[in-house]
């Protein structure tokens, strides 16, 4: 039998898992926003369906017919996770054992004023989204208990890759070094969440979280520094996170200072990271962006 992945929402990270099974022989099947876009995953060979928090998918029957994996990456909002809220139900028809992935972020750790956080942490968010991302992971692991599905969370740290990264912000013109006192931000590549993901495809274990980052919690602003390096410019002039002009969603980032530890993917999934830090995985996508100039 041939296995078939359904991801809700196929985008940014969600993408890279299908594309990876999908080379390996996988039926590959999914939800998007608009019609343009399913019409594009048509093209490349995926079957695709509309639906968003507020349309569920008209033939969900035909939509999980033969499906094996599930991967949502769709965010929860105000009413709770929209997957659930709409499909709930027919996932929970899925034959038992059935492999749910659920893309959540280290958000749910809330704020730990630099410290430590493993998988075995309590969960303490401190903003409303980190709080959804709670919700909605208990609302998955519960389902998964009642119905007797394999469901795992990935809690992803700050997600960059090809044309989402500093390299791409400092070109932009759109690069600040905003100093906090002490801030630290956890990150991880995409093709670092794909293979973890992937890894736990081959070795579930039912239930189970996992941190999803590098091994090297950096400030902000070396970050930055680090790609004007690499690029050639001189970096944008330091500023006071106190006195900088942040709009609310960016002062929210900075809510949160932690280091989040991934041991587990690695004792648990075998994974050994592709970018182990900022560093090697900015020099990848700079050389990328190089190799892509010499094609043209």
């Amino acid at each position: 039998m041939t296995n078939k992945l359904f991801c809700f929402g196929i985008g940014f990270s969600a993408r890279l898992v299908a594309d990876q099974l999908a080379a390996d022989g996988w039926q590959i099947a999914g939800t998007t926003r608009t019609a343009e876009k399913a019409e594009r995953l048509e093209q490349q060979g995926y079957e695709a369906v509309l639906f968003d928090d507020n349309h569920p998918i008209k033939d969900i029957k035909a939509a999980l017919n033969g499906v094996t994996h599930v991967l949502i990456s769709t965010p929860p909002g105000g009413d709770g996770d929209p997957v659930i809220k709409h499909h709930g139900v027919d996932l929970a028809a899925l034959p038992e054992g059935t492999w749910i992935g659920y893309l959540s972020t280290t958000g749910v750790y809330g704020d730990r004023d630099g410290g430590e956080v493993t998988e075995d942490d309590a969960l303490m968010p401190t903003g409303k989204r980190g709080r959804r991302r709670v919700a909605a992971e208990k609302a998955w692991f519960d389902l998964g208990q009642r119905h007797g599905l394999c469901v795992q969370s990935f809690r992803l740290a700050g997600i960059y890759g090809p044309g989402r990264n500093a390299l791409e912000t400092v070109k932009s013109g759109r690069a600040r070094r905003i100093v906090k006192p002490g801030q630290v931000f956890s990150r991880i590549h995409v093709h670092d969440i794909a293979q973890t993901v992937l890894a736990s495809i081959k070795h579930p274990n039912c239930g189970a979280a996992y941190n999803v980052c590098d091994d090297d919690a950096a400030p902000p602003q070396d970050v930055i520094a680090h790609a004007c390096g690499l690029l050639g410019v001189d970096p944008p002039p330091l500023q006071d996170f106190a006195t900088a002009k942040l709009s609310p969603m960016a002062a929210s980032f900075y809510e949160d200072n932690k280091r989040v530890i991934n041991t587990r993917i690695k004792q648990e999934l075998g994974v050994k990271l592709r970018y182990p830090d900022y560093q090697a995985g900015l020099l990848a996508l700079y050389d990328e962006m190089n190799d892509r100039k010499d094609r043209q």
